[in-house]
C-alpha cells in the first residue's frame, strides 16, 4: 500500500494541490490540506483499498478537513469570501465523491497563470512555479540558482503575500489579456530551461520540459502556436545533451559533437512541433528559434 500511495503522490500530488488552491483561495491552507489529505489516505486505504478516482477522494479529504479546522479555530485568511463560501458548504454525504469525481476540472494551468502573473518579478515567478506547480523543495530550487535558502524562501513568501493582497484572480486569463499573459508563461518555462541547460542540471531542465508538456496538453485542442514553438525549441535543444559534455565535463562545441549520441526521438517530436506551430498563425520568437 505504501508503494501505491506513493505513487499516486508522484503523479497526482500536484493536481490535487491546484484544485485546492482554487477551492480554499489559499496557498497555505491547500497545502496544509494536501498533506491532511495523504495523511487520510495514510490512515484509511490500507484498510478499504485506494478508490477508483483517487483524485476526487484526495480533494474531498483535503477541503473537508480543513474546513473542520477553520471551523474549530474561528478564523479566516486576508480571502474572506471565498473561505466563508467554502465553509458554507454542508459536509460531504454518501455520494458525494461520486457526484464530484466528474466535476474535478484541472486546474493546473490556472495554478500556472497565477504564478506567472506579470506583477511579480521575473524571479518570484520562476521561483513560484518550480515550488507550487513542479512541487520542487525550497532547498533544491536555491541549490539551482546559486541563493541561500532563507533568501529564496523570502521571495517565494513575498510572491504569495502579494498574490493575497493584489487579489490577483485564480483563473486562465480570457482570449483579450491571454497573448500577453501566456508570453509571461511560456518566458518562465523558457527561463528555467535555460537555467537547467547553462548549468548542466538536469533536473531543472527536465522540468521546464516537462511544463512546456502540460502547457500543451491543457492548452488543447488548438494550443497557441509559440506553444508548440516553445515545447519544439526546448526538445530540439534537449536532444544534444548526451554529446554536450565530454569525459571531464567539459562542453563540446556543436561541430565537434559525436552526433551518435544525439536523442533521434526528441528530434524527430520536435520538428514535428515546429512545422506544426509555423502553420499556425501567431508564431513567434520561439518557433523560429526551433525552425
Amino acid at each position: 500500500m505504501r508503494a501505491a500511495l506513493d505513487a499516486v503522490y508522484r503523479e497526482h500530488a500536484r493536481r490535487v494541490f491546484s484544485t485546492l488552491v482554487r477551492l480554499l483561495g489559499s496557498f497555505e491552507l491547500a497545502e496544509e490540506a494536501l498533506h491532511d489529505a495523504f495523511l487520510a489516505a495514510a490512515e484509511q486505504w490500507p484498510a478499504h483499498g485506494v478508490p477508483a478516482h483517487p483524485v476526487a477522494w484526495l480533494v474531498s479529504a483535503g477541503r473537508y478537513r480543513t474546513i473542520d479546522r477553520l471551523r474549530r479555530e474561528r478564523r479566516f485568511t486576508a480571502w474572506d469570501d471565498t473561505l466563508a463560501d467554502t465553509l458554507a458548504d454542508p459536509a460531504p454525504g454518501p455520494d458525494a465523491l461520486a457526484e464530484a469525481r466528474d466535476e474535478i476540472p484541472d486546474d493546473r494551468l490556472r495554478l500556472v497563470f497565477t504564478c506567472c502573473h506579470p506583477s511579480l518579478s521575473e524571479d518570484a515567478r520562476i521561483a513560484l512555479t518550480l515550488r507550487e506547480v513542479c512541487g520542487l523543495g525550497t532547498e533544491a530550487i536555491a541549490a539551482a540558482f546559486v541563493l541561500p535558502t532563507p533568501t529564496l524562501a523570502q521571495r517565494i513568501v513575498r510572491a504569495k503575500a502579494k498574490i493575497a493582497a493584489a487579489r490577483i484572480p485564480y483563473e486562465v486569463p480570457g482570449p483579450a489579456e491571454l497573448p500577453a499573459r501566456l508570453t509571461s508563461v511560456l518566458r518562465v518555462v523558457y527561463l528555467v530551461f535555460n537555467e537547467g541547460h547553462a548549468a548542466r542540471d538536469a533536473g531543472l531542465a527536465d522540468e521546464a520540459i516537462r511544463l512546456a508538456r502540460l502547457l500543451l496538453v491543457l492548452m488543447a485542442p488548438e494550443p497557441p502556436a509559440e506553444t508548440r514553438g516553445l515545447l519544439a525549441l526546448l526538445l530540439l535543444s534537449d536532444a544534444r545533451r548526451a554529446a554536450r559534455l565530454d569525459a571531464n565535463g567539459a562542453l563540446v562545441p556543436l561541430d565537434r559533437q559525436d552526433r551518435r549520441l544525439w536523442n533521434r526521438a526528441l528530434i524527430a517530436e520536435g520538428c514535428t512541433l515546429a512545422e506544426a506551430a509555423l502553420r499556425q498563425r501567431g508564431f513567434g520568437a520561439y518557433a523560429l528559434q526551433a525552425a
